[in-house]
């Protein structure tokens, strides 16, 4: 498979693993390492446990992943290095009222034992 492909395929994975609010299917697509940045939270997470902590907080307040659709992605190759830009368009639920939010993103993958995982993630909100 070319790495391009497999690129594509592992953002995939991620994008599915999330709008499935399949917890550890999601968290496995990073490093231990991977640092996050969202429009959302007020300062990064600079580890996956701090983000997967985060995460267990926000379910337990009521937060669920209903859907998410990925479009407009691109990859850039750049060595063993990935960078993913999309757009993503989800739906959740917080606290019993529901979402619709359209942001884009930019995740950066790293070949890691043959596999591409993700070790940072920038997630921004759409310009009107």
């Amino acid at each position: 498979m070319n790495r391009e492909l497999a690129v594509h395929k592992a953002a995939a994975a991620l994008v599915e693993a999330f709008a499935s609010n399949s917890t550890e299917r999601y968290f496995d697509c990073f490093t231990p390492d991977a640092t996050f940045i969202f429009h959302t939270v007020p300062q990064p997470l600079l580890s996956r446990q701090a983000y997967q902590d985060l995460w267990q907080t926000w379910q337990a307040e009521g937060f669920i992943v209903l859907a998410c659709v990925s479009s407009n992605a691109k990859v850039s190759l750049q060595g063993d290095v990935a960078i993913f830009i999309h757009d993503v368009a989800t739906h959740i639920r917080v606290g019993g009222e529901a979402l619709q939010l359209q942001e884009r993103e930019t995740i950066v993958f790293t070949l890691h034992d043959e596999r591409w995982l993700a070790c940072h993630e920038h997630l921004s909100a759409i310009s009107a």
